[in-house]
């Protein structure tokens, strides 16, 4: 199956309900963006939803439904446990001025990581085939996000060595998870919590925004 012009409007339109407004290119590259998932998934299982008419709500507009809350977190963004590339490769196209890096330790997953980013002209994306304990940037990143990545403690203790007290770590989750904050260490506070509404989505979704204070 390929890319449907269904699939076009309801980008469009969903685009719209996130209050975005997408440029003919910006679209045109999410679009060959879902046409490259779509293609790949079937060989190296880079995503769950298998039916491509639920990836652009689950996919596009769940990555896009951040867009307002990362304009704020500066120019250096990191997506870890980036798989797929979502959020990140939808981000990298709205901020094009914005370094975008995509970390996973899958080595299939970077591979069409890279092969999006040549197809895309995405001169913006790093892709860093790496374990999270194991890479060590050249400096912080002053936005650190991630997707179904891992619970907030991990995603937290794990990349604390990524950024500093300037740093903003954002999770994208469904449900509250107020047991995984329960857990989460002393030196990480909330300071945000928004819920998202995702055009074309059942169920919660929420953001959740931490900084490290850095207590000795």
């Amino acid at each position: 199956m390929t890319v449907t012009a269904e699939h076009a409007s309801e980008l469009n339109q969903g685009a719209k309900s996130l209050g975005l407004s997408l440029s003919q290119a910006q679209q045109d590259k999410l679009l060959a963006y879902l046409a490259l998932l779509i293609k790949w998934n079937k060989a190296y299982n880079l995503t769950a939803v298998r039916d491509p008419d639920e990836m652009v709500s689950r996919h596009l507009l769940d990555s896009l439904s951040v867009v307002k809350h990362v304009q704020q977190v500066g120019d250096n963004l990191l997506d870890v446990g980036s798989g797929g590339g979502m959020p990140g490769i939808p981000l990298a196209i709205i901020y094009p001025q914005r370094k975008v890096t995509l970390l996973d330790s899958n080595g299939k997953k970077t591979r069409f990581l890279t092969q999006v980013k040549l197809e895309l002209g995405l001169d913006n994306v790093d892709v860093i085939h790496k374990r999270v304990e194991e890479y060590v940037p050249k400096q912080p990143f002053t936005g650190i996000i991630s997707r179904a990545f891992s619970a907030l403690d991990n995603f937290t203790n794990w990349t604390r060595h990524l950024g500093d007290q300037h740093t903003q770590w954002l999770a994208m989750k469904g449900i509250h998870p107020d047991d995984e904050l329960q857990v989460v260490a002393e030196d990480f506070q909330l300071t945000h919590c928004h819920v998202l509404q995702v055009p074309g989505c059942q169920g919660q979704r929420h953001l959740l925004i931490l900084q490290h204070s850095h207590k000795e």
